[in-house]
């Protein structure tokens, strides 16, 4: 397990450095630290501070992750991090070299962790639960993050439907498949990043990912649909990510 250091050390670290959001399994960190963990790639984590305006002049942003290498320009998207994480380490790839397939593993990534995608709508969904609430963040997190992302209260009842939309696709996906992962029997950063996301349905168990109950509480909140919509081989396919290839226990 990798120590977390604050902005100063981090500054003055030298190589890779990523902000990760601490104490909860956030899909976004998490997906960051698994792609570096199968690449084993050696990099520093710093504690995310949005408070922190050293932090932010640094990075440029307000959210995590950002990942800083030497002089070059921070890399605060996931698809950025994980092009950067290839081209550090190519071997073992988690992006295809065929174009064509390679673009539809961005494009899946995309999907679970993008503007709009899996992770960011159940985000919203989650928020919109604390707003009316139904569950989800506690009504100072949802306030926040509501302001941070972008809530719309007219549009709460459309999160949910585009969560469940994104579950029946990947789901769909992985039924097709003739082997373990999005794409058969090859391993991408796609696999990745949907084991993650699942940590805002379903953590993986206390022992193996400790977090505060009410956070726990938070992330498990489902409403009826979305509940059927997770299906059980997206939780197949997750509990083999991290049997077969992510850090195990989760470091917070």
């Amino acid at each position: 397990m990798l120590e977390f250091v604050g902005t100063a050390e981090g500054m003055a670290a030298e190589g890779l450095r990523v902000t990760i959001v601490r104490g909860v399994p956030s899909p976004w960190g998490e997906a960051v630290k698994g792609v570096l963990h199968v690449k084993a790639i050696d990099w520093q984590p710093v504690s995310f501070d949005g408070q922190d305006p050293q932090q932010t002049e640094w990075t440029g942003e307000v959210s995590a992750p950002t990942a800083m290498l030497d002089g070059e320009a921070p890399k605060a998207t996931v698809r950025a991090i994980i092009e950067l994480a290839e081209r550090l380490a190519p071997e073992p790839a988690l992006l295809p070299a065929d174009g064509a397939v390679r673009a539809r593993v961005l494009q899946m990534g995309d999907d679970l962790m993008g503007d709009g995608g899996l992770a960011w709508s159940r985000r919203l969904q989650l928020v919109h639960y604390g707003m009316t609430s139904k569950g989800g963040f506690a009504g100072g997190v949802a306030a926040y993050l509501a302001a941070k992302y972008g809530y719309i209260a007219s549009m709460g009842d459309s999160y949910g439907p585009r969560v469940v939309s994104l579950l029946g696709a990947f789901s769909e996906i992985l039924a097709s498949s003739k082997g373990p992962y999005l794409l058969e029997d090859v391993m991408t950063a796609a696999d990745i990043q949907l084991a993650c996301v699942m940590a805002l349905f379903a953590p993986l168990p206390d022992d193996v990912c400790a977090m505060h109950p009410k956070g726990r509480a938070s992330f498990e909140t489902l409403d009826a649909e979305t509940k059927a919509a997770l299906a059980p081989n997206l939780l197949a396919h997750r509990d083999h990510m991290y049997a077969q290839h992510l850090e195990t226990p989760l470091w917070l």
